[in-house]
């Protein structure tokens, strides 16, 4: 059975970082596109970053310059550094795996608050 397991929240200051951490279990993750939602309830979920399965990344405008996607292929892991957090990151983070688009696969989220 397929898992992405997050980690790595938490509540967090503005100002603040935090790395997020996405364990597959995935069989050849190396062929995965890797990506990090989040949610604020009652919203629509969002595309945070993204990591095709060639090292391309892709970033929302409101992320841009302050966080950052990469992968383990060795360790089926993709994280997410956060940096400069305000409070308006504060979501649910959900880690998403697809293959060409016709598999996908979500984690369970891991909430992120950034709060004084």
């Amino acid at each position: 059975q397929v898992q992405l397991v997050e980690s790595g929240g938490g509540l967090v200051q503005p100002g603040g970082s935090l790395r997020l951490s996405c364990a597959a279990s995935v069989s050849v993750f190396s062929l995965y596109d890797m990506g990090w939602y989040r949610q604020i309830p009652g919203k629509q979920r969002d595309l945070v970053a993204l990591i095709t399965s060639d090292g391309r990344t892709d970033y929302a405008s409101s992320v841009k310059g302050r966080f950052s996607i990469s992968r383990d292929n060795a360790k089926n892991t993709v994280f997410l550094q956060m940096n400069s957090l305000n409070p308006e990151d504060t979501a649910v983070y959900y880690c998403r795996a697809a293959y060409r688009s016709i598999i996908v696969y979500w984690g369970q989220g891991t909430q992120v608050t950034v709060s004084s």
